[in-house]
């Protein structure tokens, strides 16, 4: 006859099941109301709404030298608080390259607009997935994973749009984490087995 398993172990084993399904589905927690407002924000209209932050891409005459991120989540939008969703414009100059980076709390759906782009994520086995996007090309980046997009087009910028699961998705730029923070020199030549001098070459590089 097959052992029994202890009632108490039983639901502790069935406890933390729920909890490990709960942290699975964990995304932005739902609100009891139809809207979150600011403590400080009394009288709330149509404005409260509205974005107007991306007007300038519309008034914009010349393409900007450096990449760039122009963002909408409940940072710069507060009426977004609450309701799990965000959004980034992304144009991208020759040359230029989203850095290697992750978004701890979303998925990134991206929209190409303009141009042709290369992008890639890596997986937690060390898989690189890669693709060479044209307009009107859609790509996932998987919640948590580092992934980056870069131009090697010369002539022809482009201009990606990206929404997130998240109103505050958070960006974690891996080069910025690990060479311009205050991360000890020693630690982080051994960890990727190399010398302080080549960790101190890179932080110049960086503050620069």
């Amino acid at each position: 006859m097959a052992s029994r398993i202890p009632t108490m172990k039983l639901l502790s084993l069935v406890l933390s099941s729920f909890v490990i399904v709960q942290i699975a589905l964990a995304s932005d927690p739902d609100v009891l109301s139809d809207f979150l407002v600011p403590a400080n924000q009394n009288n709330v209209g149509g404005g409260f709404f509205t974005y107007t932050g991306m007007r300038v891409l519309v008034n914009q005459s010349t393409f900007p030298a450096n990449f760039t991120i122009l963002k909408a989540s409940m940072v710069e939008f507060p009426a977004l608080n609450g309701q799990s969703v965000s959004y980034a414009v992304l144009q991208y100059p020759a040359s230029s390259l989203n850095p290697p980076h992750t978004h701890p709390r979303a998925a990134e759906l991206l929209f190409l607009v303009d141009g042709s782009l290369e992008v890639g994520f890596v997986d937690t086995t060390n898989k690189l997935f890669t693709q060479s996007l044209q307009a009107g090309d859609m790509f996932i980046f998987p919640k948590g994973l580092v992934h980056y997009q870069y131009n090697a087009d010369p002539n022809n910028p482009p201009i990606a749009i990206s929404s997130f699961g998240s109103a505050n998705a958070g960006t974690v730029s891996l080069p910025k984490t690990l060479f311009a923070t205050s991360i000890d020199d020693t630690i982080l030549a051994k960890s990727i087995e190399t010398d302080v001098s080549t960790i101190q070459a890179l932080k110049a590089g960086l503050a620069s």
